[in-house]
C-alpha cells in the first residue's frame, strides 16, 4: 500500500510523485509500504498550511486544545494493539516494548494535556508603584519536529503534545526507517479533529528534513537524532535566526560497586545494554567495575547475556529483536572488528547467528567484550547495537574519572548500597539523567529529559521543562494613564 503525506487537513502525494519504501528488518521479503519521498516544495506547502492555522490555534484557550490531545490518547488507546505491531514490523523491537511505548504515548498526551492550564508567567516588582509588571508566555510558533526511528511512538509525542497545548502549529518529519509508526499518529490527530494545518506530517529521506531546518516561516526545529545530523540542523537554524533544540547520542555507563546487590546490577545492565537491540540514545554501553567484584560481575553478565533469546519481534519469548538495516548491522560488525583489533577480549556473541529464522533479517548475537581500556574505539564511541563492554578499575574515584572521560554525557548509573557514594555520584557524573540503583534507559515523562557535553544542546525535553522551548516571553508594564 501507498501512503501520502498530511497537510493542511489532506492526505497528499509527494509533489515530485515519487515514493520509498520500508521493509520489515526482521524479514526483508515483508513490504511495510510505499510513502511519499518529499521534497522542498512540500515542506513549503506543510509550512503554509501550519502558518495560516497558528493564529486561529493559539487564540484558543489552552483548555480549549487540550481537548484534543484527551481525545487523541483516548483514539491512540484504542488503536494500542494496531500500532504496536505496526511498531515492531517497520522498526524491530518485541511487541511487548512496543505496546509499552505505545502505552507511554497515551501517557504522554494526557500529562501534557493536563500541563495545558500550568503555561504561567510572574508578576514582577516594580520601582513604579502605580505599574502593573508581569511577564506571560506565548507561543514560539510553527515548529518543525525531527524524529528518528528507535522509538517512533514516544520521541514524536513527547514533542507534539507540548508544542500543541502551547499553542505551536506542527510539521513532523520522522525518519524514514519508521514512516508508518508516524502516518498511523496523523491518522490519531485526523480523528481527534484537530482543525486543518494544526498537525501536518511530511514523509521523506534527509531532503525533507535539511528542507525543513531551513525553511522561512519555521519558527524552531527541535531535532533528536545522530550528532552530525543535529550540526547541520544547527547551523541551518542559526543562519536564519531560528530557535533549536537537539537530542543527539550517549555512551551511557554503569558503575558496578562492591556493596552493589549484584542480582539487580547484572539484570538491570543486561536489560539497559540488550533490550531495543541496544538501539537508543540511553543504552547501558559501558560497565565500569571495580576489580573487588569484576570476576563475579563479568561471570554473572556472561552467563545472563548467553540465555537471551534473540528473534523477531512477534516472537514472545524474543529478548531482542534485529537491528534496523543492514547498514547498521555492517557497522555494529566493524565496531566488534574494531575491539578485536585493538585487543578487547571478546567473551559472546560478536557475530550474526545462523539459521533459517535469521537469514532474511539484520540480527547480531548480543556481545560482551572484556579487556577494554578507556581509550579504545568501543569505550569513546556511540555503536548503537547490543555491545557492552566491561572496563575494570581500581576504585571509585578511578571508576568516576573513566565515566567522565567521554564527549557524551546523557545518562549514567550507580549500583550501590552506600547513600554517601549515591550522593557524591550524583554530584561529580556528568550526565543529565542520573540513576541509583536503576538502568541508564528510561525517564518518566514527567521530568525533564536531556544531557550535558555532546549528547544535547543545554535544552531538555518532556515534563514542564518543555515549556521553555515551545514557548517564549512577553514582557508586559502596564502604567496609571495621566
Amino acid at each position: 500500500m501507498s501512503f501520502n503525506n498530511y497537510i493542511g487537513g489532506e492526505w497528499v502525494a509527494a509533489k515530485s510523485g515519487a515514493t520509498f519504501e520500508r521493509r520489515n528488518p526482521a524479514d526483508t521479503r515483508d513490504i511495510v509500504g510505499k510513502y511519499a519521498d518529499s521534497g522542498a516544495e512540500d515542506v513549503a506547502a506543510a509550512v503554509a498550511a501550519a502558518r495560516a492555522a497558528l493564529p486561529m490555534w493559539r487564540k484558543l484557550a489552552p483548555d480549549a486544545r487540550a481537548q484534543f490531545l484527551y481525545r487523541a490518547a483516548d483514539i491512540l488507546a484504542r488503536r494500542k494493539d494496531e500500532v504496536a505491531s505496526a511498531l515492531t514490523r517497520e522498526e524491530g523491537k518485541t511487541l511487548m516494548e512496543s505496546g509499552g511505548e505505545t502505552g507511554r504515548g497515551v501517557v504522554l498526551l494526557r500529562y501534557y494535556a493536563g500541563e495545558g492550564l500550568r503555561i504561567g508567567g510572574d508578576v514582577i516588582p516594580s520601582v513604579n508603584p502605580n505599574a502593573l509588571f508581569f511577564t506571560e508566555r506565548v507561543p514560539l510558533g510553527v515548529v518543525g519536529l525531527i524524529t528518528p526511528w528507535n522509538f517512533p511512538v514516544a520521541i514524536p509525542l513527547w514533542k507534539i503534545a507540548p508544542a500543541l497545548v502551547y499553542g505551536n502549529t506542527v510539521i513532523l518529519k520522522p525518519s524514514e526507517l519508521a514512516p508508518h509508526t508516524a502516518h498511523l499518529l496523523a491518522e490519531v490527530f485526523a480523528e481527534a479533529g484537530l482543525p486543518a494545518g494544526v498537525f501536518n506530517l511530511i514523509q521523506g529521506r534527509g531532503t525533507a528534513g535539511a528542507a525543513l531546518s531551513g525553511a522561512n516561516g519555521v519558527d524552531g526545529i527541535s531535532f533528536t537524532g545522530s550528532a552530525v545530523t543535529g550540526k547541520k540542523v544547527a547551523l541551518a537554524c542559526v543562519e536564519r535566526g531560528a530557535k533549536y533544540q537537539l537530542e543527539m547520542g550517549g555512551k551511557n555507563p554503569v558503575i558496578i560497586l562492591p556493596d552493589c546487590d549484584m542480582e539487580q546490577a547484572v539484570t538491570l545492565t543486561v536489560q539497559g545494554a540488550m533490550r531495543s537491540s541496544g538501539e537508543k540514545c540511553t543504552a547501558t554501553s559501558r560497565a565500569i567495575v571495580t576489580e573487588e567484584v569484576a570476576d563475579e560481575f563479568t561471570a554473572r553478565l556472561v552467563e545472563k547475556v548467553k540465555s537471551l533469546k534473540l528473534g523477531p519481534g512477534t516472537d514472545k519469548d524474543a529478548y531482542l529483536g534485529p537491528v534496523i538495516t543492514s547498514e547498521a548491522q555492517q557497522k555494529i560488525l566493524g565496531y566488534i572488528e574494531k575491539a578485536k583489533s585493538e585487543g578487547a577480549e571478546l567473551l559472546c556473541g560478536g557475530g550474526v547467528p545462523t539459521g533459517e529464522e535469521f537469514a532474511q533479517g539484520f540480527y547480531i548475537e548480543p556481545t560482551v567484550f572484556a579487556g577494554v581500556t578507556p581509550q579504545m574505539t568501543i569505550a569513546q564511541e556511540e555503536v548503537f547495537g547490543p555491545l557492552l563492554t566491561v572496563i575494570r578499575v581500581a576504585d571509585f574515584d578511578a571508576a568516576l574519572t573513566v565515566a567522565n572521560d567521554i564527549a557524551y554525557g546523557l545518562s549514567a548509573s550507580l549500583f550501590t548500597s552506600n547513600l554517601g557514594n549515591a550522593l557524591r555520584f550524583a554530584r561529580e557524573i556528568e550526565a543529565g539523567l542520573i540513576r541509583v540503583n536503576g538502568e541508564t534507559a528510561g525517564v518518566e515523562p514527567q521530568a525533564p529529559f536531556g544531557g550535558m557535553k555532546g549528547s544535547s544542546s543545554f535544552s531538555r525535553e518532556q515534563g514542564q521543562a518543555a515549556k521553555e522551548f515551545f514557548t517564549q516571553i512577553k514582557t508586559i508594564a502596564f502604567e496609571k494613564a495621566g
